[in-house]
């Protein structure tokens, strides 16, 4: 394998199961193929663990189909499913399987190769909740350049996630990207309750001595805080098809803008303009317009 400086995605893979029927999920790919249409795909990588399983082989179907490259080991578990169901109202609930592969992703020589010539790398606290991957995910990170751009996108999920998870997380990153409803949690859990959302935001960045924090508060706007500085933006009011792979959309494009050479207020404002556009249509993959493209 040639020693090629990726962007990665790390975690997850899984099929959502909707009752019209399944498509493909996991941040990890959002990410990789979001900062690809900026960097070019063959810049970007999705890293995972599949089933040695038909589910299995549509998922690389699909990834290649959207021009990503994988690296994804084949393992004794079954490829990761979630449930969805709709209750009274259209409200959707959420059963992820557990024991699959994706909470199986061994660290093999290639994936040590990837970390080791890795650019950046997006990942989460939900491909943590099985001590394989998290093993896996931390030893990844251990072994990248100084230089690597390392975001922890915390994407809090039902019940899996711990406090000693999230904590190691910050330690290791050096972008924190949080949405307001997960500040509150992480207020709570780490015993400040009290301070209002910028002030909690300038706490932990300083607290882990972290380059960014990417804080989104849906309609309310979104912010980046940087040492002595910060970000906002208004979040456009759009038609809105689905909210799928947005705040993906975002971290991608963000993170595309800044390796890119953007000042953070440009890499900022593209990122929102990003994740209205792809909440305006159907799916987590859309190709972005020219227009869009042109300015990362």
């Amino acid at each position: 394998m040639e020693d090629k400086r990726f962007v990665v995605g790390l975690g997850e893979v899984l099929w959502d199961v909707l009752p019209e029927g399944k498509k493909l999920g996991g941040a990890p790919a959002n990410f990789a193929y979001h900062a690809g249409q900026f960097l070019g795909q063959d810049n970007t990588m999705a890293i995972s663990a599949l089933g040695e399983d038909a589910l299995g082989d549509e998922t690389i179907e699909a990834l290649r189909e959207h021009g990503l490259n994988d690296l994804m080991p084949r393992v004794p578990y079954p490829t990761g499913t979630v449930q969805v169901t709709l209750a009274e109202g259209g409200i959707p609930t959420y059963d992820i399987r557990e024991n699959v592969a994706w909470d199986n992703i061994p660290f093999d020589h290639d994936i040590q190769h990837i970390a080791r010539n890795c650019r950046a790398v997006c990942f989460g606290s939900l491909a943590q909740r099985n001590v394989v991957s998290r093993e896996t995910i931390h030893r990844f990170l251990d072994a990248t350049p100084a230089d690597c751009l390392k975001i922890f996108d915390i994407n809090l999920r039902q019940q899996f996630y711990t406090k000693d998870i999230i904590q190691e997380s910050i330690r290791r990153c050096n972008v924190l990207k949080i949405n307001d409803e997960e500040l509150v949690l992480i207020g709570r859990m780490f015993g400040y309750p009290g301070l209002d959302i910028e002030n909690k935001c300038w706490l932990i960045l300083g607290k882990y001595n972290l380059d960014m924090l990417v804080l989104t508060c849906g309609t309310n706007g979104s912010y980046v805080f940087t040492p002595g500085q910060m970000s906002f933006q208004e979040t456009p009011k759009v038609k809105v098809a689905d909210t799928v792979g947005a705040g993906d959309s975002f971290t991608g494009s963000f993170v595309a803008a800044i390796l890119n050479g953007k000042l953070v207020p440009d890499a900022h404002k593209l990122a929102v303009e990003v994740s209205a556009f792809v909440c305006t249509q159907n799916g987590a993959m859309p190709t972005l317009p020219a227009e869009l493209l042109a300015r990362g």
